[in-house]
């Protein structure tokens, strides 16, 4: 019999915790970059993540930045290991064309560069976090376990980052649009936003005074499930977007690239609080789209979304996995159902499906055969997409078997070809050749 999905959750949490409190998390340091604080589920948002009144013209430019304690940190001859962190903030621009404040970490490594050129910089784009201020990335490596009665936040993403420096690649880290900053909410799965943030985050990585990249540095994109669509969506806009951001490789593992079918996917799923996060996001971009969801959305459901928006990844597990959409809705119409009745939701969602542009750069796409979260056959699609239009990619299907846990499904190809997609990723990086499989596509699962 298959887990049920909070006790699912309570065991991974159980586990990564475990692991998260092994090393005592270090002291804060550097300067608040405002007056005033906000609370998010009892955990207090640093000053530093209050965005200014006003902000700089160009995407990239950094705000402010301060040192960033690592919890999982030793002493070193040279300085900590792995890395010395430095909290950012820096100006992007949204799918509006509004200028925003984005969050990260930058991490300059211990270890050497060990490979051809000077060192490289990755931008990891993390996986869900959740909406919650308190969700952000960047805190994470400052505390990779939050667990106080309110709220349940894991730092899982710590771990690439820690393999990527242990490898002498710089890391950036990217919070994404309104995820720590605290004066909008986190447009989730935004296929703009993300890539944007993304980008930008190597613009203010490289005008870091205290970083040892440079613009000749290589440039590599890192990232899973949202990270992977992030990734993947920064390769297709990078071209227009950011031209001054040369990209040696990019990794998309498990990208969210049809969110019509990961719509269906994830309701009733052990993530079905994802949805929430998703809708709460297309509400934020477009709201146009109020008078839709107001015309469906019934008071359980809007009392769903607003607990949501707070909610780390750990808490939606426990408070709404399994649950389905039908419970949110007047008519008892899933969230699937009301997309197909409405041409607005539609279009909508249309434009954000990637796969209609040629990525920049040598790609790797990594999927999950019995991802039935994240589905494997819309990834898949994505990989289909780039080499008809003459991408160079590499596709790697990895071969799981599925355990009746959507979630277990999910997470279980991220650890096992994590390994591979860093090596594949600072072979780029060395300015070794990519290969492309695009002609093995019609036989690939």
């Amino acid at each position: 019999m298959p887990p049920r999905p909070r006790t699912l959750a309570a065991a991974i949490v159980a586990a990564l915790a475990l692991g998260a409190q092994a090393v005592p998390a270090a002291a804060a340091d550097g300067p608040a970059g405002d007056s005033t604080t906000t609370t998010s589920r009892g955990v207090e948002i640093p000053a530093f993540y209050t965005p200014p009144s006003e902000l700089p013209g160009a995407d990239g430019t950094l705000i402010r930045h301060e040192p960033l304690p690592l919890a999982l940190s030793l002493p070193g001859i040279d300085g900590p290991l792995p890395g010395r962190a430095t909290r950012l903030m820096y100006k992007s621009t949204d799918a509006n064309g509004e200028a925003v404040a984005v969050t990260g970490a930058y991490i300059e490594p211990a270890a050497r560069w060990r490979g051809d050129g000077p060192r490289p910089l990755v931008a990891v784009a993390p996986g869900t976090m959740g909406q919650g201020d308190q969700c952000a990335a960047s805190m994470a490596l400052e505390h990779p376990l939050r667990l106080n009665g309110q709220t349940v936040s894991v730092g899982y993403e710590d771990l690439s980052v820690y393999r990527l420096l242990l490898r002498g690649v710089a890391v950036v880290v990217t919070d994404y649009v309104g995820l720590g900053t605290t004066d909008r909410l986190h447009t989730y799965v935004n296929r703009v936003d993300g890539a944007h943030a993304v980008l930008d985050a190597v613009r203010a990585a490289r005008a870091l005074d205290s970083a040892s990249v440079t613009s000749e540095s290589r440039v590599g994109l890192f990232g899973y499930s949202q990270g992977g669509g992030a990734t993947a969506a920064a390769a297709e806009l990078q071209p227009s977007y950011a031209p001054d951001v040369q990209l040696a490789g990019t990794y998309a593992g498990a990208p969210p690239a049809d969110l019509t079918e990961v719509t269906k996917a994830i309701d009733g799923s052990d993530l079905a609080g994802a949805l929430g996060w998703s809708l709460n996001g297309f509400l934020q971009t477009e709201p146009a789209l109020r008078p839709i969801a107001d015309r469906y959305i019934n008071e359980a459901g809007q009392e769903a979304l607003k607990d949501l928006s707070t909610m780390c990844v750990g808490d939606a597990l426990f408070g709404y996995g399994g649950d389905s959409s039908t419970d949110w809705t007047k008519t008892g119409q899933s969230i699937s159902d009301v997309i197909r009745a409405e041409p607005m939701l539609q279009t909508f969602l249309a434009e954000q499906r990637m796969g209609s542009l040629k990525p920049a750069g040598p790609v790797r796409v990594a999927t999950g055969t019995s991802d039935d979260l994240v589905p494997h056959g819309q990834a898949r699609r994505l990989a289909v997409d780039w080499c008809g239009k003459g991408a160079q990619v590499t596709y790697v299907p990895v071969l799981l078997p599925g355990v009746g846990s959507g979630l277990l499904n999910h997470f279980a190809p991220l650890l096992t070809d994590q390994g591979n997609a860093i090596s594949w990723l600072t072979d780029r990086l060395s300015g070794e050749p990519a290969g492309s499989n695009c002609w093995s596509m019609p036989v690939q699962p």
